[in-house]
């Protein structure tokens, strides 16, 4: 089925259409900066932007950068503006776009396209996907099960939000060679391994795609892994949860 997804990001926000049943994208992704303010209704007009820009008519997935609960309402707001706080997000997407809309986290949804077409395929036991891009997202996987809104990048690491000193927006900001970038996120990274002993780290979001270039410097015992769907993961998981979605509730 094909289910537009779009992913809501601290800097962009991105969206393609999405073979939901195969994980892939229909088309090149479209990506937009998110507005300064990030207003509920600043973010609406662009989604809705988007929507135009494909023509599209037809089921939508959102990918939420903080907490969202039973695919409508959005309760925490780290990354953009506070009014997403306690919001009927759903309700003011489908009012702005003219099309059914379901929210979910934007880990999770990159944490669920991971497990079902990208690097915890099959995966048994403890997954955790780890996004890093604006802030530090996280997914908890168990036997391949979500255990949704973990939010972990909110985690006190030397008395500051974990993202506050590991995320790759700090890298950039601070300058950071990514060697001593790897040295906070490694202090993070131990720190969930001893919460979880997971079986499988999996990192995404927009540093995945230069994994290579500070793997070397994290010392966690769990193995680690980029994310196979590198930053489209979160596209796609969204399109998934907007299929699963409505396949029961049709």
């Amino acid at each position: 089925m094909q289910i537009l997804g779009i992913d809501i990001g601290g800097t962009g926000i991105k969206g393609a259409p999405v073979d939901s049943l195969q994980g892939t994208l229909l088309a090149e992704r479209l990506r937009i900066e998110t507005p300064d303010p990030s207003t509920p209704e600043a973010c609406a007009e662009v989604i809705s932007e988007i929507v135009r820009a494909f023509q599209w008519q037809g089921p939508i997935g959102v990918g939420y950068p903080g907490v969202v609960r039973h695919g409508a309402y959005t309760l925490t707001a780290a990354n953009v503006d506070k009014g997403w706080i306690g919001l009927d997000a759903r309700g003011l997407l489908e009012q702005v776009t003219e099309c059914p809309v379901t929210l979910i986290n934007d880990a999770d949804a990159a944490g669920l396209a991971e497990m079902r077409f990208g690097a915890g395929r099959e995966h048994p036991g403890v997954v955790m996907m780890l996004t890093v891009g604006t802030g530090i997202g996280s997914a908890l996987f168990i036997n391949g099960t979500l255990v949704p809104n973990t939010e972990l990048g909110h985690l006190k690491v030397r008395d500051k939000d974990a993202e506050k000193r590991a995320s790759d927006r700090v890298r950039v900001e601070k300058d950071l060679s990514w060697k001593d970038w790897a040295k906070r996120f490694d202090e993070f990274l131990i720190y969930v391994e001893t919460l979880f002993y997971p079986d499988l780290f999996i990192l995404g979001g927009g540093t995945s795609k230069n994994f290579d270039r500070f793997s070397e410097y994290l010392t966690a015992r769990t193995p680690i892994v980029p994310a196979g769907l590198l930053n489209e993961a979160g596209i796609v998981g969204a399109a998934m949860e907007a299929y699963e979605h409505h396949r029961t509730r049709d």
